[in-house]
């Protein structure tokens, strides 16, 4: 939930009110009525005016700095991957995974001691 006096960015007009999209707004208000569609009302300084707005249709300018930021280092990482042919980190950025997990998943037997050894065997003595 947005806080009152928030900055905010107008990402989506779901109701067609011409809503200034990309542009940026504050909070204002709340709308509490429950059998309304709006969440907001939202103060957009340069066109003057107040929207009522749902939840859908804006955004924290914080977050989407940091997506955008995130966006701009997984390009800086594709692009530096292709520059050094690093295919091992080109797939990681990618994907979001490493491909060496399926060497991994292999378990890796440990050496037993030898009460445990015999423990083993007697227990697959009796079957």
């Amino acid at each position: 939930m947005l806080q009152l006096g928030e900055k905010i960015v107008f990402v989506g007009d779901a109701f067609e009110q011409n809503l200034p999209v990309g542009e940026y707004g504050y909070v204002i208000a709340y709308d509490r009525n429950p059998d309304n569609a709006f969440d907001y009302v939202i103060r957009s300084p340069k066109t003057g005016r107040n929207y009522y707005v749902p939840a859908e249709d804006v955004e924290s300018e914080a977050v989407l700095i940091e997506w955008e930021a995130e966006r701009a280092l997984q390009e800086a990482l594709i692009d530096y991957a292709l520059a050094t042919h690093n295919e091992k980190l080109f797939l990681h950025v990618l994907n979001g995974e490493d491909h060496d997990v399926d060497e991994q998943k292999e378990p890796t037997k440990e050496a037993m001691s030898t009460a445990e050894f015999i423990k083993q065997v007697n227990l697959r003595a009796w079957i």
